[in-house]
């Protein structure tokens, strides 16, 4: 067993990681390898978290959630991954949490009553976020998709993309134009957040959906969403109507932060299982962990990791204690997730390269771990848009793009 080092977790910290830790091990290597061969969604895995609560994680207690913050959050998703889940198993959960969180900052009263309550009892989820669009890519203030006020209604029209977790969502929280881009002063202004009932929506026949055919992350389905004259009430508008670009961004940090958790997960995953390999397997008379070969490049995929989870916990203490400002915050929490997800990748090659031909066997799982830390340098931004974004805030080179 490779030892995972704790940095200095707060005592709540640790009763996070504990308890994740107990889910977690109900749930072995062959629960996740099975899931992933057969593109099944680990529905009695998100059902243990939401029967104990962990849906409500960032939902304040006065709505039944836990009142958590990022800090305790890291380490939920970093025990989900490192526990065998991977990266996946991570993401299968992760929209649960952080997509309540517009609603927390910015939904009205009554819609926070009535909505999170049960988003923290597990009794609905808001799996997924609808942003990415074919034609927008990463630039999200060039989305083409319209929502128009009609009286008391908004009728939305448009196209999504690599759309996560459709499948196990109730809600969506969407974003469309609510203004054209070539009507506003700034291109991020005239965007707004809905709240969308999929459930009503594909009654009305306003929404189709295609699940992708992906060779990663198998058992978190993504998909390409039509919406063709879907109706929805006024108020499904979260906050403010022309702010949804801001309200998204306001969050930023924190989920980027939690990702680049996932990705140490991941890595820590990897390492165990190489190091476990190495440690078995023999050739020519030894054990192949013997030779300087294997050993090194576990070694140093360890540095990295490690380096990568001080740098990620560094900046959740950061974010907490609200003493560094928003460019700073932003700096971090890219840093960690461009960091988090190299070394994801370096940890999943080097268990690999130890395993030899069985490295691409399914039933050593390491090639699932590669096939997801790879995954991990393309979103939820790709590792050469955090060092654009750091090469304008951080060193005051001119912009990029």
């Amino acid at each position: 067993m490779v030892t995972r080092d704790t940095v200095g977790l707060t005592d709540q910290q640790r009763l996070v990681r504990d308890s994740i830790r107990d889910i977690c091990d109900d749930f072995e290597a062959e629960y996740w390898r099975s899931q992933d061969a057969d593109g099944e969604y680990p529905h009695e895995f998100v059902d243990a978290l939401a029967d104990h609560g962990w849906f409500g994680a960032l939902i304040p207690e006065e709505y039944d959630g836990a009142g958590m913050s990022t800090e305790e959050v890291v380490v939920m998703m970093e025990e989900i991954a490192a526990s065998g889940g991977g990266f996946s198993g991570a993401q299968a959960v992760h929209g649960a949490i952080y997509n309540s969180v517009p609603i927390v900052k910015y939904g009205s009263e009554s819609l926070k009553r009535d909505l999170l309550p049960r988003v923290a009892d597990g009794e609905v989820s808001i799996q997924a976020f609808g942003l990415t669009e074919p034609n927008a890519g990463s630039e999200s203030t060039a989305i083409e998709t319209r929502a128009e006020r009609d009286g008391d209604e908004y009728v939305i029209d448009g196209q999504k993309i690599w759309i996560s977790r459709v499948d196990a969502s109730d809600y969506i929280v969407l974003m469309a134009r609510t203004t054209p881009r070539e009507e506003v002063e700034k291109r991020t202004r005239g965007l707004t957040m809905f709240l969308v009932d999929l459930e009503e929506a594909y009654e009305q026949g306003g929404l189709q959906i295609e699940q992708i055919d992906k060779t990663a992350s198998n058992f978190v389905h993504s998909y390409e969403m039509w919406f063709e004259d879907l109706r929805v009430p006024a108020d499904a508008v979260i906050g403010e109507k022309g702010e949804g670009f801001y309200q998204m961004l306001d969050g930023l940090n924190e989920e980027r932060l939690v990702i680049a958790a996932e990705c140490v997960g991941l890595g820590e995953l990897a390492v165990e299982a190489g190091v476990d390999y190495a440690d078995q397997r023999e050739v020519f008379g030894r054990r192949i962990g013997k030779n300087q070969a294997i050993q090194h490049p576990l070694a140093e995929a360890y540095a990295r990791v490690q380096a990568a989870k001080q740098m990620v916990y560094s900046a959740a203490r950061a974010l907490a204690s609200g003493d560094e400002d928003a460019k700073a915050l932003g700096a971090r929490a890219n840093m960690a997730k461009f960091l988090a997800a190299d070394a994801a990748f370096e940890a999943a090659d080097a268990a690999v390269q130890t395993h030899g031909g069985f490295g691409v066997a399914r039933e050593y799982d390491v090639e699932r771990y590669l096939r997801e830390a790879r995954l991990t340098r393309l979103v939820p931004i790709t590792q050469e848009l955090v060092l654009n974004y750091i090469g304008e805030n951080v060193l005051g080179l001119p912009r990029s793009y």
